[in-house]
């Protein structure tokens, strides 16, 4: 690769401080991702040297946007800028691009090209299935932007709703009422409802039912219409299961499916959500959108731990040993 040397002018001292970092972390974090290439920094301008260069500049191009976008750079968010231009993507676009804010002021944003595809999906079509892994996003922003919808008047509910598998434990034994039982169940949906919402107002549209939460066995014989409806770990419904769900839908709705297809827990291993795809692709108005360890917006180790299990196979049993 033929050595190349370019140059950028950052506007302002003020921003140069912030690009490079206390202490000059943020610059030392680049010169680690990318050894190829000698970066120096002088007043306003920097130069960076090396067969890496035009990839650096891009780099530095981003971060710049970001933070005239008032996007705050650390770490974590030049780590996956790096990721991104390596990918021939563009976080300027990606991470400013605004879903709507909490109860607390907070800006709800996709935080990877792939949850960016997610919520387009959403937008554009009636049903979207979203799988991937642990950590991508899914749940979150399915909540995210049903209360968006609901907001906006788009609505008149959301339905929160995931089939019961029992992991080790059977739902008549725990106590309380029926949904004493099953809210341990639903408790990543509640944490993602609260983040989106303060517990006041919450509370409030649960007890009028402006927000429902219900076992998928409760959707039977049901019909749903002008309602934000978001099945939850699809991955343990049966095919049969499925086609129920997915036949509740009326006028005036949207649907998300979320699913880990790697974590089905579904006596006999029949998932609903498994080559469910071929048998739906030619209907209009339906997509699928498949996020990777890419998407992963926990900490870095489980990202790292999605890709062990991925090498390793989907159920996690390792690999046949190379020979030596």
């Amino acid at each position: 690769m033929q050595e190349t040397t370019v140059k950028l002018s950052v506007p302002g001292n003020d921003l140069m401080s912030i690009l490079v970092g206390e202490h000059d972390e943020l610059l030392r974090q680049v010169e680690g991702a990318f050894p190829h290439a000698d970066i120096h920094v002088r007043g306003n301008q920097i130069t960076i040297d090396g067969e890496q260069a035009d990839v650096v500049r891009r780099v530095f191009d981003e971060l710049v946007l970001l933070l005239e976008r008032g996007l705050p750079v650390d770490s974590l968010t030049l780590e996956r800028a790096i990721d991104m231009v390596r990918a021939d993507e563009r976080p300027s676009e990606v991470l400013t691009s605004e879903i709507f804010r909490t109860s607390r002021g907070k800006p709800v944003r996709p935080r990877s090209a792939g949850q960016q595809r997610y919520v387009e999906a959403v937008t554009d079509n009636i049903i979207t299935f979203a799988i991937g892994p642990a950590g991508t996003g899914k749940s979150w922003l399915a909540v995210a932007l049903a209360v968006r919808a609901l907001q906006a008047g788009q609505v008149d509910r959301i339905v929160l709703t995931r089939p019961l598998v029992e992991a080790g434990e059977r739902v008549g034994f725990l106590p309380g009422d029926l949904m004493a039982k099953v809210d341990p169940y639903f408790r990543p949906l509640y944490d993602a409802l609260f983040d989106m919402l303060d517990m006041d107002t919450a509370q409030r549209l649960l007890e009028r039912g402006e927000i429902e939460v219900a076992p998928l066995a409760f959707m039977r014989g049901r019909t749903l219409n002008n309602s934000f409806v978001i099945l939850d770990e699809a991955q343990n419904t049966t095919p049969e299961q499925m086609k129920m769900f997915l036949t509740r839908l009326g006028f005036g709705s949207r649907v998300i499916v979320t699913g880990d297809i790697s974590q089905t827990d579904v006596p006999g291993g029949r998932s609903g959500l498994a080559d469910l795809e071929p048998i739906l692709a030619n209907i209009s108005g339906l997509d699928f959108v498949y996020l990777t360890s890419r998407d992963v917006v926990r900490h870095r180790i489980v990202q790292d731990i999605v890709e062990a299990y991925g090498a390793a196979g989907a159920d996690g049993a390792p690999g046949p040993r190379a020979e030596t």
